[in-house]
């Protein structure tokens, strides 16, 4: 599977960005995804993840309430929908996929195979 984000950019505090992560390959519909984010001089932390059926997600409290993942399995997405984004939420933004039951989703980064290149987020305030 190869993963290609987009839709990153420069947004004001309170503004919102959807962010989309294009799969090739017939069997995205089996992957579970998750969303990362890497700051400068930090260390990537998890953002949100679906299962490959979408019945199950979770969220990072930093972003709960805030964003919102989902997946269109007909077209190979998945997006990511920020709103109420803050300064702190500036960051390189990575998709990434994992096999899995039809439930399995994961918080951890070592434990998905396939990774995006990355979306820069910049909120000003």
């Amino acid at each position: 599977v190869q993963l290609q984000a987009s839709g990153g950019g420069l947004v004001q505090a309170g503004g919102s960005l959807r962010l989309s992560c294009a799969a090739s390959g017939r069997t995205f519909s089996s992957y579970a995804m998750g969303w990362f984010r890497q700051a400068p001089g930090k260390e990537r932390e998890f953002v949100a993840a679906i299962s490959w059926s979408g019945g199950s997600i979770y969220y990072s409290d930093s972003v709960k309430g805030r964003f919102t993942i989902s997946r269109d399995n007909a077209k190979n997405t998945v997006y990511l929908q920020m709103n109420s984004l803050k300064p702190e939420d500036t960051a390189v933004y990575y998709c990434a996929a994992t096999g899995g039951g039809s439930g399995y989703y994961t918080v951890y980064p070592d434990e998905y195979d396939y990774w995006g290149q990355g979306t820069l987020v910049t909120v000003s305030s």
